[in-house]
């Protein structure tokens, strides 16, 4: 990760469980950001900033954790979180749930120490190789948009070649291509017009 400060938004209604997670997180160098319900959770999980992993108990008083991964999931233009849900629930069902339901990862209560950090250390490299590739697919949109190309039949003049352009006007070569592509010309003398045309 880089080395702004890494926080991570922890989401449980157990005041206990929070704590422990916190005493955990804080020993790696993580700031955790507390809530104890889905709305909570899902009302930060949309500001610009929000840390980009959270950890969600499943079972909250005001709804299920899987269904704020749903609602998370189908949010237009939502950022890229890594959801590690946190459950006493751990049948291959219940893990299964919740991978369908958009989590990422999945962790059974009480929880090892290790194991979560490792776990939320393999959500932090997802995060960074994520925005990473978005950051490299501007930079390959933004080249595009400069990038012109010259397609389709292009009318020219046998005799000046001149070239005929949508609008009906017959321009000089040089000037179309420059317009239409990312060429600069420079005049010179082929051999064979110097032969012609400076014979001496």
């Amino acid at each position: 990760m880089t080395k702004e400060k890494k926080r991570i938004l922890v989401t449980d209604d157990d005041a206990v469980s929070r704590r422990m997670l916190n005493g955990v997180l804080s020993k790696r160098g993580y700031e955790t950001v507390e809530y104890d319900s889905v709305d909570s959770a899902l009302a930060a999980m949309r500001l610009p900033g929000a840390p980009g992993i959270v950890i969600l108990d499943r079972n909250l008083p005001d709804g299920d954790g899987l269904e704020a991964c749903r609602k998370y999931r189908a949010l237009a233009g939502a950022e890229m979180k890594y959801i590690i849900l946190l459950t006493v629930k751990g049948s291959k069902q219940d893990i299964v749930d919740g991978l369908a339901a958009g989590a990422n990862d999945y962790i059974t209560k009480p929880f090892d120490g290790a194991e979560l950090l490792a776990r939320v250390e393999v959500g932090a490299r997802f995060i960074e190789l994520h925005k990473a590739l978005e950051a490299k697919i501007t930079e390959l949109s933004a080249a595009l948009g400069h990038v012109k190309k010259l397609q389709g039949l292009l009318p020219i003049c046998m005799h000046c070649h001149k070239i005929r352009t949508d609008k009906k006007i017959w321009e000089r070569i040089e000037s179309y291509i420059s317009a239409h592509a990312e060429v600069k010309f420079s005049h010179g003398v082929c051999p064979e017009c110097e032969k012609k045309y400076y014979p001496e």
